[in-house]
């Protein structure tokens, strides 16, 4: 860089901003996060837009996403961040502790098993196609996590509710469309609502590119792994533990460091623990409210 530029850049505060985003990157590795888990950036105001495309499933994997839960929350031992055995289609400790409130009948009891409902997310890979906050990740493959928000955007596309609106793939590299994000801060969480898909268009005419996309793709075989999960043992042991289940009970179930929880709606901001957590949801405020509410009462049927 000659001294001109530096000067220059000097003058437009892009030296500064440059190593402010180093030192966030040293901090997040610090955290053990995963660079190649694509965020959106927003400003001060809360607000973020981006441009990306949703590919197609990578070699080896059915389907273009994986489908995880995971249970995050607060308890008199610590806190509780982990991959939900439910992901798998297995027996999940928190979910029959969960039921077990939900079906005493105290609206105490179902507060508290609201908090600490399980949360979905999903996973896929993306092409950023543009990326005013971070123009050097635009032109490369990431992978995604988003919420059941921008998933049913998605479900939306594949099938439009309206005869006047044709149907797409969002996932296709020919037919497909690319995704405005547009990212707000509603009542204090972020909300995707006016997040839209664009008219549906190759993501480029050269097969080649395409084809060079499409083998840099990440697994997603990978994020419902039996090995990223605890077993139901492991699981319950740890759930005892910050619940303080496995203490002489001196108080009724409502406890009040659960009662004084933070009672928000909306996106699961990951607290500082004392350990580096398993991945954690990220969603807007009712992404899985009415399916893990209706997933209590079929425990309960049943």
């Amino acid at each position: 860089m000659s001294f001109a530029n530096l000067k220059k850049k000097s003058r437009s505060g892009s030296l500064t901003d440059k190593l402010i985003k180093q030192v966030e990157k040293l901090n997040d590795k610090g955290s053990n996060v995963d660079e190649r888990i694509w965020k959106p950036s927003v400003d001060k105001s809360g607000n973020g837009y981006a441009i990306i495309r949703f590919l197609p499933e990578p070699e080896g994997n059915e389907l273009p996403w994986a489908r995880v839960y995971t249970h995050a929350f607060q308890g008199p031992g610590g806190w509780f961040i982990e991959n939900s055995l439910t992901t798998l289609g297995q027996k999940d400790p928190v979910s029959e502790h969960n039921s077990q409130l939900w079906n005493s009948g105290s609206d105490a009891n179902k507060e508290i098993a609201r908090k600490q409902k399980r949360r979905l997310s999903y996973y896929s890979n993306i092409f950023i196609v543009a990326d005013p906050s971070n123009p050097e990740n635009e032109g490369k493959v990431f992978l995604y996590k988003y919420g059941k928000k921008i998933f049913d955007k998605i479900q939306e596309a594949m099938k439009p509710e309206f005869a006047d609106e044709t149907a797409i793939n969002p996932f296709d590299f020919w037919g497909g469309a690319n995704f405005k994000l547009k990212i707000r801060r509603v009542e204090g969480y972020q909300n995707y609502d006016k997040s839209e898909f664009d008219k549906a268009s190759p993501l480029f005419d050269d097969d080649a590119k395409l084809e060079e996309i499409y083998n840099k793709q990440y697994d997603l075989n990978e994020f419902t792994a039996p090995d990223k999960f605890k077993s139901y043992e492991a699981l319950k042991k740890r759930l005892e533990n910050v619940l303080g289940l496995n203490q002489p009970v001196k108080r009724p179930v409502l406890d009040e460091e659960l009662d004084d929880e933070d009672g928000g709606r909306g996106s699961f901001v990951e607290p500082t623990p004392t350990r580096t957590p398993e991945p954690v949801a990220s969603s807007s405020s009712d992404e899985d409210e009415d399916e893990s509410l209706s997933y209590f009462a079929n425990l309960v049927n049943s």
